[in-house]
């Protein structure tokens, strides 16, 4: 028996300044599973990263976006992460005046508070379990007292986001374009911290450009935004037919025509 999708976008057209990016978005991921969503630049990937965790620089115009049930589209932002979501950025920003402890001590407890169980966060094991996995992520435990990113290279920052994830433990993640500015060895380390959440309570959506952090995140469906629609899926072997023939190949297997409108 198949699952019930627990992620399930239906229909979604948006636009910024009145301008529209996304023109009928369907997506469908289990809990579970790990997707990888992959196209040219401008098909409205980081549009549809935004608007999940709600960007209020963009406008809904038509559709939904249901997690767990619920339509997310009429959430706050922050009852969105408290629900289990978890977005990370393609340009991670810097936070001046308030510590990576600090930062995630609060984000820990308000998604203790939301869950109403009564529960408090343990500071003791918050240190331990914070210093571990910034060990897995090669970052000295001294950033913890560190602002949040400010002076971080490129590739500590994407580190930490993905320390970040691994801290609020989120049911389903959306990583914008993690792999964009890594070296070789910093995108194995962030891809580890990725297949350390693997697992049937934890699903995600790789947003890329290349097949390369495909290698190390080995998704479970691969599906191909071209034009603000997803225009194909497929399995793996998608992104690396994809790699190989280039987006021009692909429009034309699938039979994928420009739009000639807006």
């Amino acid at each position: 028996m198949s699952k019930t999708p627990e992620f399930v976008i239906e229909d979604l057209h948006a636009s910024i300044e009145g301008q529209p990016i996304l023109r009928g978005v369907n997506l469908r991921i289990n809990i579970g599973e790990i997707h990888a969503l992959m196209g040219p630049n401008g098909s409205g990937k980081s549009t549809l990263a935004n608007i999940i965790l709600g960007h209020p620089a963009y406008e809904v115009t038509r559709g939904r976006i249901l997690f767990k049930g619920q339509n997310i589209l009429e959430m706050e932002t922050d009852e969105r992460a408290n629900l289990g979501l978890f977005l990370a950025f393609q340009y991670p920003v810097e936070i001046p005046g308030v510590t990576v402890a600090k930062f995630l001590k609060r984000a820990l407890e308000s998604k203790i508070a939301a869950s109403g169980n009564g529960e408090k966060l343990s500071v003791p094991k918050f240190i331990k379990e914070l210093k571990e996995n910034m060990k897995l992520m090669g970052l000295d435990e001294n950033f913890v007292n560190r602002y949040l990113n400010e002076g971080f290279s490129g590739g500590e920052k994407k580190r930490m986001e993905i320390v970040q994830m691994l801290m609020l433990k989120p049911e389903f993640a959306i990583l914008d374009e993690t792999d964009s500015g890594l070296d070789i060895d910093a995108l194995k380390i962030v891809a580890q911290g990725v297949n350390r959440m693997r697992g049937p309570n934890f699903g995600a959506l790789i947003i890329t450009h290349y097949q390369r952090i495909l290698n190390y995140i080995k998704p479970d469906k691969v599906h191909i935004m071209y034009e603000g629609r997803i225009v194909a899926s497929g399995g793996p072997e998608l992104s690396e037919e994809l790699e190989k023939y280039g987006y021009d190949k692909i429009r034309e297997k699938f039979g994928i025509e420009e739009q000639v409108s807006a």
